[in-house]
């Protein structure tokens, strides 16, 4: 049997042993879903993940860009690199900054061009 996480995503292919896992560990996810773009993966199992929103300026009555990121668990079966589109799902607090984890991989852009002339 199968463990679904609740909502649609993409399994991965890859097993792990991974406790904070949400499809081979015990964690579950409930509330928000972002999808976003990982900006680091140099932490151990940790990611950040950007988006760009826009911010209304009522004084000027025009919009400008912020980002908002955040810190997200990635699991060993999902290993999310530098680059590449994310969807991510709050989960309960895995660590001091952690409270969300990646659920799958939107999009397969490593970022790294890759030139073979």
């Amino acid at each position: 049997m199968k463990k679904t996480i609740g909502i649609k995503a993409k399994n991965p292919e890859k097993k792990c042993n991974d406790p904070h896992c949400p499809y081979h560990g015990q964690v579950s996810l409930r509330g928000r879903i972002f999808t976003g773009t990982v900006t680091s993966d140099r932490m151990a199992r940790t990611v950040t993940v950007e988006w760009p929103r826009r911010y209304y300026l009522k004084k000027y009555e025009r919009y400008e860009k912020r980002k908002s990121s955040i810190k997200a668990h990635n699991p060993d079966c999902i290993n999310a690199k530098q680059g590449q589109k994310v969807r991510v799902m709050e989960t309960r607090p895995i660590s001091k900054t952690k409270k969300f984890a990646v659920i799958e991989i939107v999009d397969e852009n490593t970022g790294v061009k890759n030139e073979s002339s």
